[in-house]
């Protein structure tokens, strides 16, 4: 079954890499300049009508993707390190919380009817091994209320709220680092922006401008934006996601605790027990 489980989670990372890697392959395809035509037969023509190789052309040019990278000094290759990483910790993040915040997790069915079957004949202990037979966010919930039986309901109220507030946070400690990754990229992307802007005026300054030096230099900069964006853009989304999702779900849960535990304001423990 746990191998089951990894294996969907494995598939929903590449799933989730394609569609934040797609935007990128694509755009490096669109910034070799070449067209399908071109690329067949390689030959292009000037304003004279003669050819000309396509090959020479497109090294004549501005670096593509990979010399951007390559070619923006140590720090450079340091930032798009760091963004990479950075998309990679949101994947993760994301099929984790995938995973995680779903109904069959938060609040198995197979617990709820043992719990309800257990409080209708009055049996606290059955409650309780139901509760450690089923470990979940709900059951720790429930078995915060089944151990303070004995103090009225009011401590199990305040027993419940207690540790229902717990695992609210620890759902929502998972969910934070979506964020953080969301947030990061741009501030990431926007560094590499500065960077070769800084580089541009360098170049500038140096008296008779490199052309060639300063159009890479403005690649990177728009680069860099474009991959903080293209990993900002889609965890952002899913953070939003799944934290309305778990925000239903956890409203749900304490619902149907609060339903669960109602009748233990008439049940008598046994002592011997």
């Amino acid at each position: 079954m746990k191998m089951m489980k990894m294996r969907k989670s494995v598939v929903a990372a590449m799933m989730l890499f394609g569609l934040v890697v797609a935007p990128v392959a694509a755009s490096v395809s669109l910034a070799d300049g070449e067209t399908p035509a071109q690329q067949g037969n390689g030959l292009t023509k000037t304003d004279d009508g003669k050819p000309v190789d396509g090959t020479e052309k497109k090294k004549s040019g501005p670096g593509g993707f990979v010399d951007v990278v390559f070619g923006s000094g140590v720090l450079g290759v340091i930032l798009w390190a760091a963004l990479f990483l950075d998309g990679a910790a949101a994947i993760y993040f994301i099929v984790d919380c995938w995973v995680l915040i779903k109904p069959q997790k938060l609040m198995p069915q197979t617990l709820i009817n043992n719990v309800q079957g257990a409080v209708a004949e009055g049996d606290v202990m059955k409650a309780i091994k139901a509760c450690e037979a089923e470990p979940s966010p709900m059951s720790n919930v429930l078995a915060a209320a089944f151990q303070h039986v004995e103090d009225g309901y009011d401590v199990i109220q305040e027993s419940v709220n207690a540790a229902a507030d717990l695992e609210i946070e620890r759902i929502m400690q998972r969910l934070t680092w979506i964020s953080v990754c969301s947030n990061l990229a741009p501030s990431l992307g926007l560094l590499g922006t500065v960077q070769g802007m800084i580089l541009c005026f360098a170049t500038l300054a140096s008296g008779v401008p490199d052309i060639g030096a300063l159009a890479g230099n403005i690649s990177q900069a728009l680069w860099t934006t474009a991959g903080g964006l293209v990993v900002s853009i889609p965890a952002l989304t899913f953070f939003y996601s799944i934290r309305n999702n778990a925000n239903r779900l956890i409203l749900r849960m304490t619902a149907l605790t609060m339903e669960l535990i109602k009748p233990l304001r008439n049940v008598e423990v046994d002592s011997e027990a």
